[in-house]
This record gives structure tokens, sequence and C-alpha cells, in this order.
């Protein structure tokens, strides 16, 4: 399954309309040029005219904007925020789906309720095992790095990050009739690898 991940910031550029400073070039002639020749170098001395940029322009040209513009770059990062969480629920809830399925497979049953080959109840079991794909660490660590991925280190975003994740795994649960024990285990791994993030930049949850 794949995820786009919009950052947050990598685009934010584009709403500010901040005009560029190009360097210009002059042409000076020394003072023992010969008008009607050339000079001694048979070149005319080229300098580079520095670019003076005010650090203040980028504000400057921002502030200009009127306030239905600055109004509606607010909303525009808004909805981007809101877009990415509702990609994490989906997301989520499509992989706590998955890993429910292949738990079914591993205990023999297929996902219309027959039973299942051999084979491929074998390859279930190596899935869902501790270092399998789907297994409780490798699951719950993608969950992870997912929601830290659309958060950008930004601590308030990582805390809607995760109850998007959340909301993604009640609404596989509510499909499935309740969660396998390794789907409530991935949960709690991955909400464990929250807290332990909190703790890193020295906040709690709440």
């Amino acid at each position: 399954m794949s995820i786009e991940i919009n950052g947050y910031n990598s685009n934010v550029n584009k709403y500010y309309d901040v005009s560029k400073v190009n360097n210009t070039k002059e042409e000076v002639k020394p003072e023992n040029a010969n008008t009607t020749g050339k000079t001694n170098a048979d070149t005319a001395v080229v300098y580079e005219k520095s670019a003076n940029v005010s650090s203040n322009k980028a504000t400057y040209e921002i502030n200009k904007k009127s306030s239905t513009d600055r109004a509606a770059i607010v909303e525009q990062m808004k909805k981007a925020e809101a877009d990415n969480r509702q990609s994490l629920v989906n997301m989520v809830r499509e992989m706590m789906n998955t890993q429910a399925g292949k738990q079914k497979t591993a205990d023999g049953f297929s996902a219309f309720g027959g039973t299942v080959t051999e084979e491929a109840r074998r390859k279930a079991q190596e899935s869902i095992s501790e270092d399998g794909y789907w297994g409780v660490k490798q699951t719950s660590q993608r969950l992870f790095d997912f929601a830290s991925a659309l958060a950008g280190d930004d601590v308030e975003k990582m805390k809607k990050m995760q109850e998007a994740m959340n909301k993604g795994i009640n609404q596989a649960a509510e499909k499935l009739g309740g969660l396998p024990s390794i789907s409530q285990q991935t949960q709690e791994a991955a909400n464990n690898l929250f807290e332990e993030y909190y703790k890193s930049k020295g906040v709690g949850q709440n």
C-alpha cells in the first residue's frame, strides 16, 4: 500500500509572491583606456554588482497581501493538514484489516470462512511472527513512521496524528466486529512509540 505524503512546510513558499533580485553587470573603462581603441587588456573591465536584499523583504511581500488572501492561505494549510489526517485514518484502517486477515489465515481460515492450504497458512504465520512484516513490531513501527512523516516532528501535530491513527484502528475494529489479539498488541505498541517520542521532547501526551 502506498501513501502520498504532503509535507506541511515544503510547499508553503508557493503561496508567497516574493520577487527575486538578480545581480547586474556594469561595464567600466579603466582610466587609461583609449576611447578610440582597445584597452591594454583588449577588453573592458567588468565587475559584479552585489545584490543588496533586505532581510525584511519576504515579510514585507507577505504583509502586502490582503486579509482575504492571508485567510485563504490559512484555509489551504488547514485543509492540507486535515487531508493528511484522513489519509492516515484510511491507511491505518486498511492495515489493521490486512493484519487481521493474516491472523485469520494463520489460524487456518480464509477470508470467506473456508479452510486454506498448509502453504498459505505457513506464509501467514511467518508474516505475523515477531519479526514478520505484519507482526506487532514492524506494523506498529510503520504506523508511527507514517504519522511522524506527516507531522514533520511537530509535537502538536503528532498528537493529532496519534488521534487519527487510533481512529483508523477503531474503524477497523467496528468493521471486523472487534480486533484480534495481534492488532490490539500492535495498537498498544504504536501508542507506546508515541509516548516515547513525547518524552524525548520533554512533554506529556496531554
